[in-house]
C-alpha cells in the first residue's frame, strides 16, 4: 500500500484556502498512485487558531468532509482527515455518537474510497500547555480500528504520542497502522522525533505523522512528517523528499502489513509480557 503524509501549508483562520489546498495535495497524491492519504490536524483553521474554534466548527456531516468524501470517491482512495473542530450538538442532531450533547471536539475521520466514514476518533489527551485546547474543547473517551488495504488502522492526534497506552491499547486491538494527524510546534522537535519511533517499536507496527506547516502568532510547526516502520525505522521523511524539514511536502512510503507479521515473529517481545 502506497501511503501519503501531506504535510500541508495551513494559514489561520482561512478554511477555505485551507481545504482547497488539502483538495489539490490529495489529487497529486492520487496521481501519485497513493492508496491512502493523512492529513495534518486542524488543518482547516489552524489549531492555534483558538478563537477561531467555535466559528470554524461544524457536524461530521458538515461541508468539509463532505468535500473529502467526494474526493475519496472520485480519486479512489482511502483518506485520514486530518482533524476537523466538530461541533458535537451539530453531530447528535445529525445522528452520530458523540461524547457530549454540545461543545467542541478535535476530531479525525476516516473515509474509504467510498467515500464512506470507517472510523472517528476525537482527541483524548488534550494539550494544556500554554495552549486552550482543554478550555475549548470536549476530550473523546474511545479509540477505533478499521480495516483497509489488509491493515488495521487506528489514529491518534498530535500530543497523544506522549501517552504510550493509547498507542498499546491500540496494538492490542489490533492496530497495525497508526496515523497521527498533528500540529507540533517548535522547538520540541527531538520530543517529536523520538517519540514517534518509539511508539512504532515498543508496538511493533507502523506510525505515520502527519504534521503541518505554517507560521501562527504564538507557535511554529516544524514539520517533518515521518513515516516509521515496526523496526523503528524511517521510511520517509521531508528531507529525503529534498523539502526543506518544516516546508510543507507529500511525504510517501509503500508499506506492507507483512512486515508487522515478520518483525513479531522475529522479535516476539509481546510473548514476554508481565
Amino acid at each position: 500500500m502506497r501511503l501519503a503524509c501531506c504535510q500541508l501549508e495551513i494559514e489561520a483562520g482561512e478554511r477555505e484556502r485551507n481545504v482547497e489546498r488539502a483538495l489539490d495535495a490529495i489529487e497529486t497524491a492520487a496521481n501519485d498512485d497513493a492508496d491512502l492519504v493523512c492529513l495534518p490536524e486542524l488543518f482547516t483553521i489552524g489549531y492555534f487558531e483558538f478563537s477561531e474554534y467555535e466559528r470554524g466548527a461544524e457536524s461530521l456531516s458538515g461541508p468539509t468532509l463532505s468535500r473529502l468524501a467526494a474526493a475519496a470517491r472520485e480519486y479512489d482512495i482511502g483518506i485520514v482527515a486530518g482533524s476537523i473542530v466538530e461541533d458535537l450538538e451539530a453531530s447528535s442532531r445529525d445522528g452520530f455518537e458523540t461524547p457530549a450533547d454540545r461543545g467542541l471536539a478535535n476530531t479525525s475521520v476516516f473515509l474509504d474510497r467510498a467515500g464512506e466514514r470507517r472510523a472517528v476518533y476525537r482527541k483524548r489527551h488534550l494539550f494544556g500547555y500554554e495552549s486552550e485546547e482543554t478550555e475549548l474543547l470536549v476530550p473523546g473517551d474511545s479509540l477505533a480500528t478499521a480495516d483497509f488495504e489488509g491493515f488495521s488502522l487506528g489514529m491518534t492526534t498530535c500530543y497523544d504520542l506522549r501517552f504510550p497506552e493509547c498507542y498499546r491499547a491500540l496494538a492490542e486491538a489490533g492496530a497495525t497502522l497508526i496515523l497521527v494527524p498533528s500540529a507540533w510546534p517548535y522547538p520540541r522537535v527531538d520530543h517529536w522525533e523520538t517519540l514517534q519511533r518509539a511508539r512504532a517499536i515498543e508496538n511493533q507496527l507502523f506510525v505515520a505523522t502527519c504534521n503541518g506547516s505554517g507560521v501562527f502568532r504564538d507557535a511554529t510547526l516544524c514539520g517533518r512528517s515521518a513515516i516509521t516502520d515496526p523496526w523503528g525505522e524511517s521510511l520517509a521523511d521531508p528531507r529525503a523528499s529534498r523539502h526543506a524539514d518544516d516546508e510543507p511536502a507529500i511525504v510517501t512510503a509503500d508499506i506492507d502489513p507483512e512486515r508487522v507479521t515478520s518483525v513479531r515473529e522475529e522479535f516476539p517481545a509481546f510473548r514476554d509480557r508481565r
